[in-house]
């Protein structure tokens, strides 16, 4: 219904939820623990990438900072037993790029690491998303930044390593795990070469 709000942030709880004042008017909006991270404080301007659920008894609003966090989102939903709770709280649980990065390396452990995900139900995840999200690795480069201002630098030492002989696979998993603490290319590659080590 709506493809996103923007607006002035009027309240931000750290379960999960924000308020955007759009016009006088205050939208819920339930935000993933990952999204919430990334917002930036009361009283400035805002905007989300809304996903509208409607059921008999709940009109709820979900809203993402990025287009790709969003559409990871609906490919959760999609999968039987994955409501948008659920969704949400995997996405708090795991990033969209690490999801993906799960996917691709059959790891059930990081999935059933998070919380109200049991090992079917991740086995179920890792088995329909494989199909849903097509080429993982293109997916990871392409569509799923881990944000804006350092895909580029995220992309180039994905590059980097696999112009040094690793493979792409490889790759992204030490980048993945070197970008939460690097953010400049240099340094990513720097750290992951060394977790490679």
């Amino acid at each position: 219904m709506y493809a996103f709000i923007s607006g002035i942030i009027d309240y931000i709880d750290p379960n999960g939820l924000v308020v955007v004042d759009n016009n006088g008017i205050g939208y819920n909006i339930n935000v993933s623990l990952n999204t919430l991270s990334e917002l930036p404080s009361k009283g400035d301007k805002i905007k989300l990438y809304t996903y509208t659920h409607i059921k008999e008894d709940a009109f709820s609003l979900f809203g993402f900072m990025s287009l790709n966090e969003k559409s990871m989102f609906v490919k959760l939903i999609d999968i039987n037993g994955v409501g948008p709770k659920m969704a949400l709280g995997i996405l708090s649980g795991i990033s969209a790029p690490a999801l993906v990065v799960a996917v691709a390396n059959n790891d059930v452990k990081s999935l059933s690491s998070i919380k109200g995900v049991g090992k079917k139900t991740a086995e179920r995840i890792i088995l329909e998303l494989k199909e849903k999200v097509g080429n993982i690795e293109g997916d990871l480069l392409v569509n799923t930044q881990i944000n804006i201002s350092s895909s580029k630098e995220i992309n180039d030492a994905i590059e980097a390593l696999v112009a040094l002989g690793i493979s792409k696979n490889d790759a992204i998993k030490a980048v993945q795990k070197a970008s939460e603490t690097a953010k400049d290319t240099n340094a990513i590659i720097t750290l992951a070469l060394r977790s490679m080590a």
